[in-house]
């Protein structure tokens, strides 16, 4: 069975949004000040918003067919967008060594989907 061009890209739509569900929970819990109320930020609730939009995609991307095992590691790019948001907005510093693993990413997901 071959993965359907239209599930790769909710899947890599998945992936940007739980970056950016990633960078929303950072910044939230940056602005929580210890009290559980607090918690319940903008920002945090932001993250919370758009994890239920990465689940939303991963079942529109399985409905419309595809294996697990092409579709989970376009996914796993999310790492790579969040290091790049992190590198944006906290100026956190990308590491030749971080960049040879995002290639091992990118390589292994092009093996998973051979």
């Amino acid at each position: 069975m071959r993965t359907p061009l239209v599930s790769m890209a909710l899947f890599l739509a998945a992936a940007l949004f739980g970056a950016v569900g990633q960078y929303l929970y950072k910044s939230g819990a940056d602005e929580a000040q210890g009290d559980w109320t607090t918690y319940l930020n903008p920002r945090l609730l932001g993250g919370v918003v758009c994890y239920v939009v990465v689940m939303v995609l991963f079942v529109a991307g399985f409905k419309r067919g595809g294996e697990m095992s092409v579709l989970y590691p376009i996914y796993a790019t999310t790492f790579i967008w969040a290091a790049l948001l992190a590198w944006l907005a906290y100026g956190v510093a990308i590491k030749p060594v971080h960049v040879l693993g995002m290639g091992c990413l990118v390589v292994g997901m092009y093996l998973m989907g051979r």
